[in-house]
């Protein structure tokens, strides 16, 4: 019931951060900016408290982690992959305008006896 409590009281601070940018309206724009970091701020530190918060946090952290151990490709496998996808959608839209132009030569020239200019 706490941690709900905690929850709870999180989301007003965010929301209280928030209210803060659209209530501070006549201040300068870094005050408001201010007023939802310091809202957002109180709110993290209010969930790290819950449960539900340290395992967030903890799954977060483990992502991270898991990113550190992807083997990211080198710039040339990048530039070869994404001239392989190009040069992909090149000869499919040249096959669909071939279709396209086939089917209707075939529907309008054909079977309908519709000449088009």
């Amino acid at each position: 019931m706490a941690d709900k409590l905690k929850f709870a009281l999180a989301l007003a601070l965010l929301a209280a951060g928030v209210a803060g940018f659209y209530l501070l309206g006549e201040q300068a724009l870094i005050v408001r900016v201010l007023s939802v970091l310091a809202g957002l701020a109180a709110a993290v530190g209010t969930a790290w408290t819950t449960e539900q918060g340290r395992q967030f946090f903890g799954f977060a952290k483990d992502a991270v982690d898991e990113t550190r151990k992807v083997v990211w490709p080198t710039r040339k496998e990048t530039l070869q992959t994404t001239g392989m996808v190009f040069v992909f959608v090149v000869v499919m839209a040249l096959f669909l305008w071939l279709a396209d132009k086939s089917l209707e030569w075939l529907l309008y020239d054909l079977i309908l006896g519709w000449k088009q200019s």
